[in-house]
């Protein structure tokens, strides 16, 4: 991934919390699991028909990645993330309206702690979180 300072939507980047890397057990392949928590902005289609119209909404979930080697930290991880083509796996996903993901109430509590602001300071990243990483 590439780190970049300036946040373009049309490059689908992610904010990323450095401190929240995860690493499996090495695979019988000796590749390793590895992964960061991530919160990122999309447009989504919201309606049908004449009512329909597109709406940012701001994600949580996680970047995650088989990686060749172990990597030493969140930065050596994400370096070594080339393929970008599953993106993210989101786990909540706020509208401004309209919440998705989580069922238990206190994981939905917890999204919405993070991704109600998140949306209302569009497109700045949040507090702490590193930003902008793009494939």
């Amino acid at each position: 991934m590439i780190r970049e300072d300036r946040f373009l939507i049309s490059r689908r980047p992610y904010a990323v919390d450095l401190s929240s890397l995860k690493v499996g057990e090495p695979t019988e392949s000796g590749h390793y699991w590895a992964m960061v928590n991530a919160v990122w902005f999309r447009r989504h289609s919201r309606g049908h028909g004449d009512a329909r119209r597109i709406v940012t909404v701001a994600c949580t979930g996680t970047l995650r990645n088989l990686q060749g080697s172990k990597p030493v930290d969140a930065r050596a991880f994400l370096a070594a993330y080339t393929d970008g083509r599953y993106g993210g796996d989101c786990q909540g996903r706020w509208d401004g309206e309209n919440y998705w993901g989580a069922q238990k109430p206190e994981v939905i509590e917890q999204h919405l702690e993070l991704l109600r602001p998140m949306l209302e300071r569009y497109p700045a990243a949040p507090a702490g979180w590193d930003g902008w990483w793009r494939f």
